[in-house]
């Protein structure tokens, strides 16, 4: 039975898993400890479920669904508000990234509610259609479009100018 579950699981997670890792630093605010929790809890349900998975039409959106879930039931609990730090460590940029940017970004991600937050992230970062982050997150086509009228919103008084730049709806 493991040696059917686990055909291809590796492979697959291999190639997600550094995605599922950016995804989730999003849709986290940066933190990257809590990050790397999520993407190891949705490797581990996918591998629960991977006879489905593998049979998926999309096993990469499926995946994408469940960091999102995940996410979404991590900010509804207690301890989720728990922070060890507020530092973000200092790690050097690539070549021709701008730091300052992405760091004001994330700030000001983490400043929206959880659910905004992963609006955001499905719709502008992941590229998906308004159906798509719907369906990842259990609501309506009507609920995203709102949300993303509201934290494109916000996300510009937090960002001030800078942000017609980068992000259009």
């Amino acid at each position: 039975m493991r040696q059917v579950r686990a055909d291809g699981y590796q492979e697959f997670a291999a190639a997600r898993a550094g995605h599922l890792y950016r995804s989730a630093c999003l849709l986290t605010g940066g933190d990257t400890h809590l990050a790397e929790d999520l993407v190891q809890e949705t490797l581990g349900r996918l591998y629960v479920k991977w006879g489905r998975v593998r049979r998926a039409e999309n096993p990469a959106g499926y995946a994408q669904t469940v960091l999102t879930r995940t996410f979404l039931a991590h900010q509804r609990r207690r301890s989720s508000k728990e922070r060890a730090t507020d530092v973000i460590p200092d790690v050097p940029a690539a070549p021709g990234t701008d730091s300052s940017l992405r760091l004001t970004l994330v700030e000001a991600l983490a400043q929206l509610p959880p659910k905004d937050r992963a609006v955001v992230v499905l719709r502008y970062w992941e590229d998906r259609s308004i159906e798509e982050t719907a369906a990842a997150m259990n609501a309506s086509s009507a609920a995203v479009r709102t949300r993303c009228v509201r934290a494109l919103a916000r996300l510009r008084v937090l960002l001030g100018d800078a942000i017609g730049e980068y992000v259009t709806p």
